[in-house]
């Protein structure tokens, strides 16, 4: 294991010498969203210097370095007479430089400030006839990048290589996280984006994740599978209760009536019944369909829960960022026998001194879907398991 930390300012000019002494060492960095980690170190004096407001840390593995970004949280000190020695230790919270470009949100005039925005809330910025990736190197371009207003420039931020990856589409944002509008336009083609340090340049580049299902393969008898969590919780509702009605333009012909519409998911049969009323005011009728689209619209964030997720570890075989990466699809063997493939989220780093370094990577997600192909997966999953429990 070969790691070192260095402390840059925000212009990445390296600052004093390398971090020596550190302990408990964690950095995470995620798929199209900021990197976390966190260092204890000595609380030198010289090292309380380096550790200040606006200056960046880089972790540095084999010769590459893993993780580099802002300081969010530079000094966690403690002392105490029992357990600390002189001169107590320092913890410091950082980040990848994508968290700066997460601070930001998308002007719908870029080129000009926010006071001087445009006070109609029609104006929103479209990009059209581009494709994904052309989309989202513009909105970071114009919000934060080279060609943003001076105030609003991250130091050092360039484009990266045109990949040249994705289709073409729209997009049209106001005033919402930037991050969240480079999803919007990276989704579809499932792409990813990520900044990374290159000599004295924070470069943001879109990327197209590879299928390496039929290479890049987990299992417990690989000696390479860690952990498998899933999750199953009931739908919060089974009863979508539409109310339409009040329609204004109707008002001056009352009476004004309602219109009520009934749908269901069907998961009631599996579950229990869960009624929700979805008020849908201004439409009178279901003549056109719009009362029951609303009511299946409503059940994307409704359905039955589902989560799944596994935990990998490295080998000299199959290692993260040698053999795979964020976003690339790879397969699991679960201890059932079910194979599953599913997305590189999270790839982990951690060391100590003592008992040097682990690299995991978590594959799929923790987080609750009402995705139908989720959902089914995870009910395979848990009677399976229930079968091997009877044997």
């Amino acid at each position: 294991m070969s790691i070192q930390l260095l402390v840059t300012d925000r212009n990445l000019a390296v600052l004093g010498d390398p971090l020596h002494g550190w302990t408990d060492l964690k950095a995470e960095i995620n798929f199209n969203a900021p990197a976390s980690g966190s260092v204890s170190l000595p609380a030198h004096p010289e090292y309380m210097e380096l550790l200040q407001p606006g200056n960046r840390l880089v972790v540095i593995r084999d010769g590459a370095i893993w993780c580099a970004g802002p300081m969010e949280q530079p000094q966690d000190y403690v002392w105490d007479l029992a357990g600390n020695a002189s001169p107590g230790t320092v913890q410091v919270v950082f980040s990848d430089d994508l968290a700066r470009v997460a601070g930001y949100l998308t002007y719908p005039e870029p080129w000009l400030g926010f006071a001087d925005q445009t006070t109609s809330p029609d104006v929103v910025r479209t990009l059209t006839a581009a494709n994904a990736e052309t989309i989202i190197r513009t909105l970071v371009n114009e919000n934060c990048g080279p060609v943003a207003l001076a105030a609003r420039r991250i130091e050092r931020l360039a484009l990266d290589t045109v990949a040249g990856v994705g289709t073409n589409r729209t997009v049209s944002t106001r005033f919402e996280p930037l991050l969240d509008a480079c999803r919007v336009a990276a989704a579809s083609d499932g792409l990813g984006f990520r900044t990374r340090q290159v000599g004295d340049e924070i470069r943001f580049g879109v990327y197209a994740p590879r299928n390496l299902t039929s290479t890049a393969r987990f299992s417990a008898g690989l000696g390479n599978l860690r952990s498998v969590s899933f999750t199953m919780a009931a739908p919060l509702a089974t009863q979508q209760l539409v109310q339409g009605g009040n329609d204004p333009a109707q008002e001056a012909t009352p009476p004004n009536t309602r219109a009520y519409v009934e749908v269901s998911s069907g998961a009631a049969a599996d579950w229990y019944r869960v009624e929700k009323l979805v008020d849908k005011s201004g439409t009178n009728d279901d003549s056109a369909g719009e009362l029951t689209q609303a009511g299946v619209l409503e059940f994307g964030n409704d359905n039955p829960q589902a989560s799944l997720a596994t935990v990998t570890v490295d080998t000299e075989d199959l290692r993260a960022g040698r053999d795979f990466w964020l976003g690339d699809r790879v397969t699991v063997q679960l201890p059932t026998g079910l194979e599953v493939t599913d997305l590189v989220q999270t790839i982990r780093l951690e060391a100590t001194p003592d008992e040097g370094e682990l690299v995991t990577s978590v594959i799929g997600s923790s987080d609750k879907t009402t995705t139908t192909a989720t959902v089914r997966l995870v009910r395979d999953l848990a009677r399976r398991l229930g079968r091997l429990e009877a044997r």
